[in-house]
């Protein structure tokens, strides 16, 4: 199938204006004009997306598609406030209805013009619904146990729940890990015990850590929200002892400590909160990191450092984070919101538009280790594409067309989206293994419970 748009960004090199992308079983084949490509397969069924751009598709290193039914609920709250709410809801939400949500995640994501995800969840709602919709990713199994007496229980579940969900989906296109819960939910011996099965097994790791104030004040000074006073709350679980203390130490030392970076894979979502030794740190131990602009400015958790990561050579990508939090899947938005974020607080890097771009595409498939297979449009990846619409009157009438997808297109603007050469999403129009209408029937049910 020969693919033609106005621009064809590859992301590995320039913008090719009139260009055309070859896909046949699944791979890219071929790149180039349109017209070379035209004489070169005269008789290969073709699409013309005219004046659009046809690039990688996105890469969205940290959401929760289960918890997509909450999206509108929890607003205008910090994050103090917000995580209690997103807990109280999501204690409401059984299986079924997780599975839904999954559902309306992964179709928001596609629609937006999201193709692979990284997802940490407890339920299996999410594999199955990245297994059924289509989506790349990873699945990560989150595992908690405030209680040391309570690791190996907590541990055996997780590894029990990991080899159900490698069963059940596809490993060429959905890999499974591990992630252990946040700091203020774990024993920290956890840490060590997932870098372990880790490492044994090959699974990748994910954990979010330095996201908030109020998690590096528990960790340096016992206090905050998170302090040993609320070891009652239900979400903890049963601890015959409050096991914390002040550390004295960051956040990122802290996990540090009790071997978090000892495998081979790990990747880092939020890191907000960091100094210059934990970031050099993060590099020694080849940490890769997931920022998310959006939601640590709806949540007030501050901006992460990406100017420094990428001075210190660090793997970084975006995370459009829970849709509670953001009330949207737009990774397209992300990128903008975080180039204009780093343009107004870090003066010694100006971030330039083909740069978000790249982050938002090859830098989160690098984050994942993926990229010999995924974000960039070369010879030989697979055919993980879309299109975006540049033809409305919204768009600048810039020379730049990275610039104009960056600074004026938005998720809306996605009229295409393909994994693996499957065309998935076209505008108003989906092709997968789901009956949508019956998943918004579904929907709207469960947000009525949740609001009673």
């Amino acid at each position: 199938m020969l693919l033609f748009a106005q621009f064809i960004f590859p992301v590995t090199s320039e913008p090719i204006v009139g260009g055309a992308v070859l896909v046949r079983d699944g791979k890219i084949v071929d790149v180039g004009s349109a017209d070379m490509l035209k004489l070169r397969y005269p008789d290969e069924e073709s699409i013309d997306f005219g004046a659009a751009a046809l690039m990688p598709g996105l890469v969205d290193l940290h959401t929760r598609l289960d918890q997509a039914v909450m999206r509108g609920l929890i607003n205008d709250e910090p994050f103090a406030k917000w995580v209690v709410s997103c807990a109280e809801y999501t204690s409401r939400l059984e299986a079924p209805d997780l599975y839904e949500s999954a559902i309306l995640g992964g179709l928001d994501a596609l629609s937006s013009g999201i193709t692979t995800v990284a997802d940490s969840t407890v339920s299996s709602a999410t594999c199955r619904a990245m297994q059924e919709l289509g989506l790349r990713g990873v699945a990560y199994r989150q595992v908690a146990a405030m209680d040391k007496q309570r690791i190996d229980y907590a541990m055996r579940a997780a590894e029990n729940d990991i080899a159900k969900w490698q069963a059940k989906v596809d490993p060429d296109r959905i890999k499974i890990g591990i992630s252990p819960g946040a700091v203020y939910f774990n024993h920290p011996a956890v840490f060590g015990r997932v870098s372990e099965f880790a490492t044994r097994e090959d699974l990748p790791v994910a954990m979010r850590l330095a996201g908030s104030r109020e998690e590096f004040n528990f960790v340096m000074y016992g206090s905050s929200m998170f302090s040993v006073h609320t070891m009652h709350n239900a979400a903890r679980g049963y601890v015959e002892i409050p096991p914390w203390l002040p550390t004295g130490v960051t956040p990122v030392r802290y996990a540090l400590n009790w071997g978090a970076f000892e495998s081979p894979n790990v990747m880092m979502v939020h890191a907000v909160h960091v100094n210059d030794d934990d970031i050099q740190k993060m590099r020694a131990y080849d940490v890769s990191v997931c920022v998310c602009p959006r939601a640590n400015a709806q949540l007030g958790r501050g901006t992460a450092p990406l100017g420094d990561f990428l001075q210190a050579g660090l793997r970084v990508g975006f995370g459009t984070d829970s849709p509670a939090a953001t009330d949207s899947t737009d990774m397209i938005s992300e990128t903008r919101m975080c180039m204009l974020i780093q343009r107004a607080t870090d003066r010694r890097l100006f971030l330039e538009s083909a740069k978000v771009l790249e982050l938002a595409t090859l830098g989160g498939a690098r984050a994942l280790k993926m990229d010999d297979a995924i974000g960039s449009i070369d010879i030989g990846k697979r055919a993980d594409l879309i299109a975006v619409d540049m033809s409305s009157s919204h768009h600048s009438a810039g020379i730049d067309p990275v610039s104009t997808v960056v600074n004026t297109c938005s998720a809306s603007d996605v009229i295409m989206t393909m994994v693996d050469g499957k065309v998935l999403y076209e505008k108003n129009r989906w092709n997968v293994d789901v009956e949508v209408a019956k998943n918004i029937a579904r929907v709207i049910e469960i947000r009525s419970k949740l609001r009673k």
